[in-house]
């Protein structure tokens, strides 16, 4: 276990910076040494169950635990598996092991046990697979506390546990068998699941091919549907990751299950609707699932496009409409968050879907006799709401209603006539029988009566979505005329100039602090924005609106206004922009140079041209983006989702930006306005480079001298007329180049020429350049103090790298010395082993030969000893009288006679 030793090295440094951090570790330590080597069953498992406790309540017992305790703990869960409380103990253990304790947060640099434990844990896939293989035993709490114990690891370590359970065999099987499993066991593995499906493309497909789909749907019938508790929403939670992105996984639900299913948990059920928390947060879920198959998967995806068009009709086909509308409009009661991700669902449903749009055009709400067209139900909605959450998401609808949908656009357009005079100050209640455009109108005029101008904001936005790109709807609004609100104040007045009367009493409002500046700052961006589309290719809109002498001064006045905001200031630029480049009109005064010429004059091209950068470079401009993907609902945000009443946009709240203007400024209104302001560039240059009209009134110098011949008046007008042509020439060359380099620049790089064009204005152009002058020096400021800071920076981080290489290689110096070192005590240790063993086999030849030379001399002294026994009975024999060598040779033939026989 190096790396145990690894981390213990660790571990201990840490205790040395904590008071009690010896104590824990060596409570630890004897906890841990009983139940490896405790001999009594019972001690080991109350050792285990105190260690648990300790683990559970102490950070510091996690480090100890963590430095020692995994060789220990796995031990018991390898070779104690019939042990189940044992086993259950150390797998409580570990879950406490890896579980923050809230209660004892350190400072944010303090090193986090829990994390550190699950690093060490989760290295071994051993370690994985063998928490697998408990998933299979058949106690209870054992299955439990392993999923538990995978569900902690999966929160911190993900990447690495789920390239683990990847790489081991049928391990993500045996997690889809724990959803047929007991109820708890069931929720667990749900839970478990839902983390793990998150990011891992692999494990997803391996989830479905597992039947995850029909798992998925069976718990939800079995917990309720939507009425059902938060297993429900793990289980939706755990669908939307398997149809997130994949395009794949979508078409085998069509094409399997369908989406039957699926729409019967947006059903509502019973009369009385009871929203609960966790009910709105459940349909939030299911309309997640139902946007998602809208999209058709990934952009990525080669087959989005026409999978999202598949999933478009089937889902209509499936009525989903009738459930969408029941949440969005027909069921006020319900919560905000449901109504408007309803009505955003519809509107993307419709969105490019020739069929789609046909069926919610004829689509009527209600019962009988009331029944009304649901158009005509969301534009009371978006009118009437005091959400502004519902008010976009209701705009959002009608804007992909009328896009690319010129036949929806004029079926609108053609219901705007206007009601009798009663009608039209009647309150907005009685609009339940008026038509679409009559509603419109309605709205559009009766916020002039309130002194407010929100409703009739609201009206303007809708109103530009039936326009927009349509001038045939653009003709049949500009012929609509609005009765004055008291006959004394004149006759009637096209809506158009309607509409910049309210544009103008919005400014007034909120300069004069009639009315709060943060709830009307959307007011004008999207007035404008009417006026901006309406006037958009269409010379008839451009004539009605410079009919009434003050649109245009009160137009250059907007602009150079400095209490506006630059979105307010760059709307008007662009909207004067269009008064030049669709103007047919040849009258003094309201042609196309006339009101270059009046731009130059009050507002200066140098300044009007700043308009468009520094609206081009604000937060709403450059944050604009063709898509913003839903944030995924999961257990950690679906409650503060849940609760939101009228929340805007996390984005548009840092920038101090209003929600609603981001609703305003889309991508397709940004692109639209960039390639507007080209053409505007264009044109201006054009027109400043032409003259205004024929010189019609005769110079004094053309008359004819008294006294003066013909000859001689004839040489002057010529020399006269030649001289005006250069001088008209060299004019008309400086105002071309003057207007492209305006043009081109945006104002950035002024000319001195500018101060003779602009005629009067010198003093506004000085004024300006000046600030430029400011600006520009400020940034050079600041551009020389980062790079003074970057240069500080990058020596620092040079000699930390010279410092780093010089480490390096006194390590790599240190580390041949060691080698050589090696090298030669290697050498030494072979040379001493062989002169060892020549020694010792030197002295064993010693030895034995002292042994041997011992033993030959015993054998001399026997031999002696029994000599003289022989000596002593021979001389006895003979005393004796017997004749001692012939007995001596009788045993010598004794001993032949035997040999011979033997033979």
């Amino acid at each position: 276990m190096d790396l145990v030793a690894k981390y213990q090295g660790v571990v201990g440094r840490v205790f040395r910076n904590e008071n009690s951090g010896s104590t824990e570790d060596s409570y630890v330590e004897r906890l841990l040494d009983r139940i490896s080597n405790g001999v009594l069953a019972e001690d080991r498992r109350a050792a285990m169950l105190e260690l648990q406790s300790v683990v559970s309540e102490s950070r510091a017992g996690q480090m100890a635990f963590g430095a020692m305790g995994f060789p220990v703990i796995l031990s018991v869960l390898k070779e104690e598996r019939d042990d189940f409380e044992m086993v259950r103990g150390a797998l409580e253990t570990l879950v406490s092991a890896l579980s923050p304790i809230d209660h004892a947060k350190g400072p944010a640099n303090e090193v986090q046990p829990t994390l550190m434990n699950s690093d060490l844990l989760s290295r071994e896939v051993d370690n994985i697979s063998l928490l697998l293989n408990l998933l299979s035993e058949e106690d209870f709490y054992v299955r439990y506390y392993t999923l538990q114990l995978l569900t902690a690891l999966l929160t911190n370590s993900p990447q690495r546990l789920q390239e683990a359970i990847l790489s081991i065999p049928r391990g993500i099987t045996r997690l889809m068998d724990m959803l047929m499993d007991r109820e708890v066991i069931r929720n667990e593995a749900l839970l478990l699941l839902t983390y793990l499906t998150r990011e891992a493309e692999e494990i997803q497909k391996i989830v479905v091919f597992e039947g995850a789909f029909e798992k998925i749907f069976s718990i939800i019938k079995e917990e309720g549907g939507s009425e059902g508790g938060v297993v429900v929403q793990d289980c939706l939670e755990l669908l939307n990751n398997l149809l997130r992105n994949s395009a794949s996984n979508q078409v085998l639900l069509r094409e399997t299950m369908g989406f039957d299913q699926l729409l019967s948990v947006l059903k509502l059920r019973g009369t009385t609707y009871k929203f609960t928390q966790q009910k709105t947060i459940n349909l939030l879920s299911v309309l997640e699932t139902i946007n998602l198959l809208i999209m058709g998967g990934p952009e990525t995806d080669p087959g989005r496009d026409s999978n999202k068009l598949t999933n478009k009709t089937v889902l209509v086909q499936k009525k989903v409409l009738d459930h969408l509308f029941m949440l969005g409009v027909e069921s006020q009661w319900a919560p905000v968050p449901v109504r408007c991700t309803a009505l955003h669902c519809i509107g993307d449903l419709i969105a490019n879907h020739p069929k789609n749009l046909e069926e919610i055009a004829s689509k009527r709400l209600g019962e009988e006799p009331d029944l009304e067209p649901a158009l005509n139900s969301v534009l009371r909605i978006l009118l009437r709401t005091s959400s502004k959450q519902e008010f976009m998401a209701a705009d959002h609808l009608f804007k992909n209603f009328c896009q690319q949908n010129p036949d929806g656009q004029t079926m609108l357009a053609s219901t705007l006539i206007l009601q009798p005079q009663s009608m039209i100050h009647a309150p907005v209640e009685e609009d339940i029988n008026m038509s679409f455009g009559s509603m419109l109108l309605h709205g559009l005029t009766t916020g002039e009566n309130e002194g407010d101008l929100e409703t009739c904001s609201r009206a303007a936005s809708v109103l530009s979505h039936v326009i927009k790109g349509n001038n045939q709807c653009k003709e049949k609004v500009l012929q609509i005329e609005l009765e004055a609100p008291t006959p004394t104040l004149g006759g009637p007045e096209p809506l158009l100039h309607r509409m910049v009367k309210y544009l103008a009493l919005a400014s007034s409002m909120t300069k004069d602090g009639k009315s709060n500046a943060s709830e009307n700052v959307f007011v004008q961006p999207i007035i404008l924005k009417l006026l901006i589309i309406w006037l958009s290719d269409c010379p008839n809109a451009v004539q009605c609106f410079l009919d009434s002498r003050p649109h245009l001064t009160y137009l250059l006045e907007l602009v150079s206004n400095p209490t506006t905001t630059v979105s307010v200031r760059g709307l008007a630029a662009v909207l004067l922009g269009e008064c030049v480049i669709y103007n047919k009109s040849n009258a003094s005064g309201k042609d196309a140079y006339s009101i270059v010429d009046a731009i130059s004059q009050k507002v200066g091209l140098t300044s009007y041209f700043l308009k468009f950068d520094e609206m081009q470079k604000s937060y709403l401009f450059t944050s604009a983006k063709p898509f913003l993907p839903h944030k995924p609902l999961t257990r950690s945000n679906a409650a503060s989702m849940a609760e939101i009443e009228d929340g805007g946009n996390e984005s548009s709240d840092q920038k101090n930006e209003h929600p609603m203007l981001t609703s305003v400024f889309d991508s397709q209104f940004v692109y639209f306005l960039k390639r507007l302001e080209a053409d505007i560039r264009e044109k201006m240059v054009e027109a400043y480079s032409s003259p205004k009209s024929q010189v019609t009134v005769v110079p004094a110098e053309l008359e004819k001298r008294s006294g003066e011949n013909d000859v001689d008046y004839i040489t002057r007008l010529k020399t006269f007329v030649e001289k005006q042509c250069h001088e008209i020439q060299d004019l008309l060359s400086r105002n071309a180049t003057l207007a492209e380099d305006l043009a081109k620049t945006g104002g950035n790089n002024s000319s001195p020429l500018e101060r003779k064009v602009s005629g009067g204005s010198d003093r506004v152009q000085m004024e300006t350049l000046r600030r430029d002058l400011q600006e520009a020096s400020q940034r050079i400021e600041t551009l020389k103090a980062d790079k003074a800071k970057a240069e500080s920076e990058a020596s620092t981080y040079k000699n930390l790298a010279g410092k780093t290489e010089s480490d390096l290689k006194s390590l790599s110096d240190a580390y041949n010395s060691l080698e050589q070192a090696n090298f030669q005590l290697e050498k030494e240790v072979k040379a001493l082993k062989s002169g060892d063993i020549e020694a010792l086999k030197e002295e064993a030849r010693e030895e034995a030969l002292k042994e041997s030379e011992a033993e030959l001399n015993d054998l001399l002294v026997c031999l002696g000893q029994e000599q003289s026994k022989v000596e002593k009975l021979s001389n006895r024999l003979r005393e004796l009288g017997e004749d001692v060598d012939k007995l001596l040779e009788d045993i010598g033939d004794d001993v032949g006679a035997d040999e011979d026989e033997d033979d």
